[in-house]
């Protein structure tokens, strides 16, 4: 966010502070009105702290979001997930007491326990990073099409980032907020995902990934999970 002072104020990670207490969760947003209130109020009662970015909807996503008990920022028009992701990470690590960020989708695909035990885990561990991998265990089943171009955007993230990862396009992070003073996107769209790890890699901090399940429905399908969206982003990394 332009203009935007960052406060490196953490006083509220001291000591006997719950991490998710000191945790800030950022959700794109796009009109996804019908979906957004769940998923919000289901993430607060195990991380209180919400931020919605609405990239430009024309439903009723904002204030749906804001009712749901979210902190709701507001881009005028629809500029893509890099750019909304940004916004988000940039409004969270100027917080006081800020000292984990998840990203987190909006479209009801994510586990809310799976980021809860990431914060643990880099709580517990003294990570920085981690990154959420639906091919660390048996629970996601994005069939054999969707898994081949997944793992060839693996192989082609990893060459340009020099990180060796088992997912590369994933959603769910947690990055502690030296790690997010890190993040600088300039990739609005899918290839967001890419510049995020390579930006992240550059840092040299401690990370780890972490199993994660992944919900493919028939709405985060028609949301952008299908095989095609796969393939787009699998061009856009190639492109760029």
């Amino acid at each position: 966010m332009a203009g935007m002072a960052e406060s490196s104020d953490l006083s509220a990670s001291g000591p006997g502070l719950n991490a998710l207490e000191a945790t800030w969760a950022v959700i794109p947003l796009f009109n996804e009105a019908t979906v957004i209130g769940d998923v919000i109020t289901e993430l607060r009662q195990r991380i209180p702290h919400v931020v919605c970015v609405d990239d430009g909807s024309h439903d009723e996503s904002a204030a749906t979001a804001e009712a749901a008990g979210a902190r709701v920022l507001r881009h005028p028009h629809n500029l893509g997930q890099g750019a909304a992701l940004q916004t988000g990470i940039a409004y969270a690590r100027a917080r006081s007491g800020c000292r984990y960020i998840v990203t987190f989708d909006a479209d009801g695909q994510h586990d809310v326990e799976d980021a809860v035990a990431m914060v643990e885990r880099a709580e517990t561990e003294d990570l920085a990073i981690v990154l959420g991998s639906r091919f660390l265990d048996d629970r996601t089943q994005p069939g054999l099409l969707k898994k081949a171009v997944l793992k060839t955007a693996v192989a082609v993230s990893n060459l340009a980032t020099g990180m060796r990862l088992s997912d590369a396009h994933n959603g769910l992070r947690v990055l502690r907020h030296d790690a997010a003073l890190s993040v600088d996107l300039n990739q609005d769209r899918m290839a967001h995902a890419s510049e995020i790890i390579e930006q992240l890699g550059r840092t040299g901090l401690p990370w780890a990934e972490h199993p994660v399940h992944i919900r493919y429905t028939e709405y985060s399908k028609a949301k952008g999970q299908s095989v095609l969206n796969s393939i787009n982003i699998l061009a856009d990394l190639v492109i760029r």
